[in-house]
């Protein structure tokens, strides 16, 4: 039996090949050992489930084994964004969260992810204990807990209900848990509209378009935008489960049907959801992606300055040091995280960051759950727009001419071979420069790969990817022609450039 790797943003795999009913019903009987070991399993579970293949049958799947558990199932009606699958752990003040989702990644592959009380990413040393249970489970446990699926499916045309599949699949004495179907999105909009400033939106009437990207954020950004504005265009706001045959990604590649309706229509604003609708993509008005190193600065600064909300600032280390420069200016600390928005969340709940933000487009702010949301960060976009007059990437100007003048960021992705990557990760532990293209370097970070600060300001990242022989290195400059000098110089250096 292959092993199940639960990791950082829980378990993914390639449909019908690893991610089966069977595999599921391990990972969720290894979520509902962990809730009922935390003797929490009388709180519930909320299960949400995206716009994929089979999701919403994976869905009842994982409702069963928590019912035949004894928790109490809280199963959305429809397709759900991860952010609003959070949120409804708070609205029902439920254990925790299973999504179903495998968020960006291509059609082929659906996960499983597991969402804490506390309404974000789960944090290492609860993904390490389900880990433990899982292989336990693999190693013997989980023999005859469950009866063959074709039972289930017998069941299923006795009842004729879509979640009477695997009613009693699990052997023993029937549960007394109950299964209750859920829409958390009226309590999700107004909590929105407690955070973001509808009103202002409502008279600029902008124009904007939305790319849903076929996923499961179709009918919430467009929804509530529609509220405040007459002139909202939709794309890929329905769902194919093959994404039209790409990945559901939002990048300024996989957003050219954005960028051509704004350069010919003249809109105002184009906003994009990823395949969960937790990370968020934008276009300027002038038809140019707007990349999300660009856009966490506005917001810092439109949160200090225009909204009042005055604090701390939490960034991955791969993220824009823009931020720094406004924290520093407004007496505010930052803290810095490995990459992952688990570590992001958790200085939202317990270092009062007003901002947690990732170059890879995922953020969310105080008052909010702390786990990324692409719908609050579009609503926000089209707050910034309104209230200050002008396209995103002239505040971006004004910002930069305020904090010390523009930043530039890129990052490269470098593939190489298994044997050589090995190579390269030993060199790159010893990796310890006294400067770069002739600038000192001033600080050496290991929180996450190796990061150089250089005395200019500039800084390089070199991250080897967790899966695959790549590696990813990230470079941010006063300068555009400085990102090649430093990533090629550091590319030498490791042992990357052969």
């Amino acid at each position: 039996m292959r092993k199940i790797k639960f990791g950082t943003d829980g378990w993914r795999g390639i449909i019908a090949d690893d991610f089966t009913f069977d595999n599921l019903r391990i990972v969720s009987q290894a979520v509902a050992d962990y809730v009922n070991g935390q003797g929490a399993g009388h709180k519930g579970i909320v299960v949400g489930y995206d716009n994929r293949f089979l999701s919403d049958r994976f869905a009842d799947t994982v409702a069963d084994v928590m019912i035949q558990n004894g928790i109490k199932v809280y199963l959305a009606g429809s397709p759900l964004p991860t952010p609003v699958t959070a949120f409804a752990v708070k609205v029902h003040e439920a254990a925790g969260a299973v999504m179903l989702t495998a968020s960006h990644n291509p059609p082929e592959y659906n996960g499983f992810k597991f969402i804490p009380d506390y309404a974000g990413p789960a944090l290492p040393h609860i993904t390490g204990a389900i880990e433990e249970n899982i292989a336990r489970l693999q190693g013997g446990a989980m023999q005859g807990r469950w009866t063959d699926q074709e039972q289930a499916v017998e069941l299923a045309d006795v009842f004729n209900t879509r979640d009477a599949v695997g009613k009693a699949t699990r052997q023993g004495e029937p549960s007394v848990a109950e299964r209750i179907i859920i829409d958390p999105r009226p309590e999700y909009f107004e909590h929105l509209e407690q955070l973001v400033d509808m009103e202002a939106i409502r008279r600029a009437n902008l124009e904007v378009m939305v790319d849903a990207m076929h996923g499961s954020g179709v009918g919430y950004l467009d929804v509530m935008l529609k509220k405040v504005t007459s002139a909202v265009k939709q794309c890929r706001c329905y769902r194919d489960p093959l994404f039209g045959g790409g990945m559901p990604e939002p990048t300024g590649k996989t957003l050219q049907d954005v960028c051509k309706w704004i350069q010919e229509d003249e809109g105002r604003l184009g906003l994009a959801l990823d395949g969960d609708a937790d990370r968020f993509g934008i276009i300027d008005s002038s038809g140019v992606y707007v990349t999300p190193n660009q856009f966490l600065p506005l917001l810092y600064h439109h949160l200090i300055t225009v909204k009042g909300i005055v604090g701390p600032v939490t960034r991955t280390v791969a993220t824009t040091h823009m931020l720094d420069r406004i924290a520093q200016q407004h007496g505010q600390q930052v803290y810095e995280t490995a990459v992952g928005f688990k570590y992001i969340g958790q200085n939202l709940l317990e270092k009062g960051c007003v901002l947690g933000g990732e170059e890879s487009g995922g953020l969310s702010i105080k008052g909010h759950i702390p786990e990324k949301d692409g719908i609050l960060a579009g609503l926000l976009a089209a707050e910034l727009v309104a209230v200050h007059g002008k396209r995103l990437l002239a505040i971006a100007e004004d910002v930069a001419k305020e904090y010390g003048g523009q930043l530039y960021s890129e990052r490269l992705d470098v593939h190489t071979t298994s044997g050589r990557k090995q190579m390269v990760l030993e060199k790159l532990q010893q990796f310890n420069p006294a400067e770069l293209t002739g600038i000192p370097v001033t600080q050496r970070i290991t929180l996450d790969g190796v990061k150089l600060v250089l005395d200019s300001g500039e800084w390089v990242l070199v991250r080897p990817s967790g899966t695959e022989p790549l590696f990813r290195i990230y470079v941010e400059s006063h300068r555009p022609e400085r990102i090649k000098e430093l990533s090629r110089e550091v590319a030498v250096q490791i042992g990357l450039d052969e």
